[in-house]
């Protein structure tokens, strides 16, 4: 197991095991059990599971290497209904899993730990910690957030935060910076921009078209260094000393392999600060 693969996370929100079978007509179950023996292998050590149903919670249980080697982290649901039922979603999505305790528990977002409920919220995820059912407890943030904010006032163990060689903002203000110099974990998601780096010039959504001439100079640019968008993605964000880990979505076994290939290969040697968008509206859509 490498330090670059053991820094990398996979999420599974993008495994689409409630969907029918996949275009090679692969069974979603068994296409979630290579992604996840490839990760398991390759030494990835953090698992984000995304909130499912209880039949893909099920299939997504069946598909975990045996033993289950990642360190699990779970979200909690909105906080409507009350602390008690934010807990016993969280019992039941475990027992589902067939686990008796993960290493992380999420707040569904910063907004909803300022919403009425959200103190409850909080104090009942603190709770879960002290009784042993994760080690840590966590919140996303996103730039609109005020993400150091957010950590001084509920001084949480990791922030999720987004962050990718097109969008630096966090990176720039130095925000995730003060966060880990607070010993706060910094887990980096939404590293590809929603694939947006992949895409040509003129098939990006609508909502990054002013962003349009960035993008294909960060494209070339990339192509000059002899690197990929692939490549670059990750090499840009393995590299930043802020984070903790790197979370990844891939929907399936070859993409997997490909993430892999790519965090193994050495980063590439390239003007990061040169593919920066400076497009908070076209960023704040594509990093949702």
């Amino acid at each position: 197991m490498t330090s670059t693969l053991s820094k990398l996370g996979l999420g599974t929100s993008q495994f689409g095991l409630d969907q029918p079978p996949g275009p090679r007509g692969k069974p979603r179950d068994a296409e979630a059990r290579d992604i996840l023996s490839i990760a398991g292998r390759s030494g990835l050590a953090v698992l984000e599971v995304a909130r499912g149903t209880t039949a893909s919670d099920g299939l997504l249980r069946g598909a975990l290497p045996q033993p289950n080697p990642f360190r699990m982290t779970l979200t909690a649901v909105r906080p409507d209904r009350g602390p008690e039922v934010v807990e016993a979603e969280l019992r039941a999505q475990m027992l589902r899993l067939g686990v008796e305790r993960v290493d992380a528990i999420v707040a569904p977002s910063a907004t909803d730990l300022f919403s009425p409920l959200g103190p409850k919220l909080w104090d009942k995820l603190k709770e879960l910690k002290d009784q042993g059912l994760c080690k840590r407890i966590g919140v996303p943030v996103y730039a609109s957030d005020d993400p150091v904010g957010v950590a001084r006032r509920f001084k949480p163990d990791l922030v999720q935060a987004p962050a990718s060689l097109l969008d630096q903002r966090l990176l720039l203000d130095g925000s995730l910076a003060t966060i880990a110099e607070m010993g706060i974990e910094v887990h980096l998601r939404s590293i590809f921009l929603n694939g947006v780096l992949f895409l040509p010039p003129d098939r990006a959504p609508s909502h990054l078209k002013a962003a349009a001439g960035r993008i294909s100079r960060a494209r070339r640019l990339i192509a000059e260094g002899k690197s990929d968008p692939l490549q670059a993605a990750l090499g840009f964000a393995l590299t930043r000393p802020e984070a903790s880990h790197v979370l990844v979505g891939v929907t399936s076994a070859a993409e997997m392999s490909a993430v892999v290939a790519a965090a193994m290969s050495p980063p590439p040697d390239l003007d990061w600060d040169e593919m920066a968008i400076d497009d908070p509206d076209a960023l704040s859509w594509a990093a949702a």
